[in-house]
């Protein structure tokens, strides 16, 4: 399945070359702000994990991983959907301490993403952990950390503008925070991408939060798995696409499950069976620290600070022969 939304007139001003220029500067000048303003450090990170781990992000839980037998022992492997589990266990192996985190170049591939102008099977992502103290699982803390996020895509965004003057990319630092339930009350006779565009389209910037549970209305905002992040301090970073004129998802992140989260979310969601993992166990025991992370995508980011229309103008990958005939009549040029 693959969908298109073409822009009318559209031709970007930059040369192949010069797109490739601007996508290593972002990546290099945001990671750098990222890292010194969240004390996160770099390290090295798993494209696959072993099948039986519980290591692997589950997503919405019906996403199918890659996987493929292991010669040496006749195991199974994964590749990774994200590295949301992963970090947690590395800040406790690795020795990180209170204050401080870690990040890392995520690659996955994600065989059953829909493909559009924002989805690609090929997903590229800076994954970040940092451990926090038991009085910081609070929105205030939560609130704090996607402002500083915020204000690192801008001040990237604003460096980047610095060497390719003619980019016509606005983005608004200040952000607008509503929780899935206000925009629920707020538009109720919208589907939940609805809101999320009617909400961005008014204040440009805007963090969704509380996304995993049930609404009022008996539906979900959008699918969270239970065992990373608290349902009730996580959420969504939104921009307004002025290009595609259109919402778009840039980070998701929260605060990290404790052990009654952790309890509670796979009770609602029935997958108590999880439990027997060490990830699971280490959490319920109280064995892995309290953290906060997240996910902010690298070709999204790209994307969105040099105004193209299509992901794959900013990274490589696989796509329909139907959409990339699409793609070169409406003038995208993917790579």
């Amino acid at each position: 399945m693959s969908k298109l939304k073409t822009v009318g007139i559209y031709q970007s001003d930059m040369t192949l070359r010069e797109t490739e220029r601007a996508i290593k500067l972002i990546k290099d000048t945001f990671e750098t702000k990222l890292a010194k303003a969240l004390n996160l450090e770099r390290i090295s990170a798993p494209l696959f994990v072993r099948t039986n781990s519980g290591l692997n992000d589950d997503l919405n839980g019906v996403e199918r991983p890659v996987s493929f037998d292991v010669k040496f022992d006749g195991s199974s492997a994964v590749i990774v959907h994200s590295l949301a589990k992963w970090k947690r266990m590395a800040l406790k192996v690795y020795g990180f301490s209170e204050g401080e985190g870690l990040y890392t170049d995520m690659n996955a591939i994600r065989r059953d993403e829909e493909l559009d102008n924002l989805h690609s099977i090929y997903v590229d992502q800076w994954d970040w952990e940092r451990v926090i103290n038991p009085r910081d699982r609070t929105m205030n803390f939560l609130y704090e950390t996607v402002r500083t996020i915020s204000s690192c895509i801008c001040k990237t965004l604003a460096e980047i503008k610095t060497a390719f003057p003619s980019l016509p990319t606005s983005l608004k630092e200040e952000v607008f925070f509503i929780s899935s339930q206000e925009l629920e009350d707020q538009y109720p006779d919208l589907s939940p991408k609805d809101r999320e565009r009617a909400c961005a389209r008014e204040h440009r910037t805007i963090f969704i939060t509380q996304i995993g549970d049930t609404l009022k209305s008996g539906i979900r905002h959008d699918g969270r798995a239970p065992d990373y992040d608290d349902w009730a301090l996580n959420g969504d970073l939104l921009f307004w696409n002025d290009i595609l004129e259109d919402v778009f998802e840039v980070s998701s992140m929260g605060i990290r499950v404790d052990a009654a989260s952790l309890k509670s979310q796979l009770e609602k969601s029935g997958t108590t069976d999880r439990m027997q993992y060490e990830y699971h166990q280490q959490i319920a025991n109280g064995q892995l620290p309290l953290t906060i992370g997240g996910g902010i995508g690298q070709s999204r980011l790209c994307m969105l600070l040099l105004q193209k229309a299509h992901i794959g103008e900013v990274q490589v990958s696989i796509w329909p022969d139907s959409m990339l005939s699409e793609c070169e009549k409406a003038g995208m040029a993917i790579l």
